[in-house]
């Protein structure tokens, strides 16, 4: 062998055992006193993945202004770390409050570095709050629980609100709305870090129903429904499972174990709805969730929602959403 050839191997092997290991993600979760504990459902999630992965894939950090004990909304106290450099962090969290309160100096500063040490800074809720106060979201697409984001925006007006989004990525900013869209933005993280099979695995062992896409609306016909018997629950739950059918009003009846005309005057009653508003209700909150991931076609989300052709689909969404199916598919592509 030549000395030329030797010392290329010599060169080699030494090249590939200065090769280490990347560091696993370091995830801070901000905290201040009077924070909600639902801010700790994404914490669950980052912790799933480690599970599911069978690997470290975070390493999760509680950090507070002067660390030690602090104290939740609900009286119990958790243990945190005290602000460091927040370069030693690859993403940092912030958790929101049951009602927004002004930051801390020290906080409004840790924040502003995070911004230039970090991969991302993201925000739960009214965390959004102390993200706008240190001044990073000016000028970028944001979102805050619906109950605080008019509050939000008319504080902080170079802000670009989206007060109906379920979390929002601009650049390495994000934000999300009420506490447990938490969960849907860090399964976006774990999405985003590892890829879709694992985010999937791990809203699986959440017993998450789906992941909500980020563009997908706070709010829920199922939530304005409010019913409360288990007879129109039966029925409204067959409705969800078969969409893509013809669904009468004698069938759900026939579920409700009720006639027809009880089963209307009770549906109404209980929903404020006729039974055949509701189900396209439903339809069309299936078919924004369809047209939100943007991976069916408008006639193929038409044919599984039930609404047969796209001109039937795009009235219903006129009526529910006021907005065309195309408008709705447009604003989620601008989101992501």
């Amino acid at each position: 062998m030549h000395a030329s050839d030797r010392m290329a191997r010599i060169c080699y092997k030494l090249a590939i055992s200065a090769i280490v290991e990347p560091p696993v993600p370091r995830v801070g979760i901000v905290i201040s006193p009077g924070f909600q504990m639902m801010a700790f459902a994404a914490i669950s999630a980052f912790e799933v993945a480690n599970l599911a992965a069978g690997e470290a894939c975070y390493d999760i950090t509680v950090l507070s202004e002067l660390g030690g004990p602090v104290k939740s909304t609900l009286g119990a106290a958790l243990e945190t770390q005290r602000f460091g450099d927040p370069g030693d962090f690859d993403t940092i969290i912030v958790g929101g409050l049951m009602k927004p309160e002004p930051s801390s100096d020290g906080l409004i500063a840790f924040l502003r570095a995070a911004a230039q040490r970090t991969r991302r800074v993201a925000s739960i809720c009214t965390g959004a709050f102390a993200l706008a106060e240190a001044g990073l979201l000016d000028g970028r697409r944001a979102t805050t629980h619906w109950l605080f984001a008019r509050d939000l925006q008319s504080h902080f007006p170079k802000i670009r609100m989206e007060e109906d989004r379920i979390f929002i990525i601009d650049g390495p900013i994000w934000t999300s709305a009420g506490m447990t869209s938490g969960i849907d933005l860090a399964l976006g993280m774990i999405e985003r870090d590892y890829g879709a099979d694992l985010a999937r695995l791990v809203a699986q062992n959440l017993v998450v129903y789906h992941r909500r896409a980020g563009g997908q609306s706070q709010h829920s016909n199922l939530l304005k429904m409010s019913v409360k018997s288990d007879r129109i629950q039966n029925a409204v739950t067959f409705a969800q499972q078969n969409l893509r059918t013809a669904i009468s009003v004698e069938k759900l009846a026939q579920v409700a174990n009720l006639s027809p005309r009880q089963f209307r005057r009770a549906f109404r009653a209980e929903t404020g709805q006729t039974p055949a508003s509701a189900v396209e209700n439903l339809r069309a909150e299936a078919a924004r969730l369809m047209l939100e991931q943007g991976r069916l076609s408008l006639d193929e989300i038409a044919v599984e929602n039930g609404f047969n052709d796209r001109e039937r689909m795009r009235r219903a969404f006129l009526r529910v959403f006021g907005q065309p199916p195309q408008s709705i598919r447009r604003a989620a592509r601008l989101g992501a």
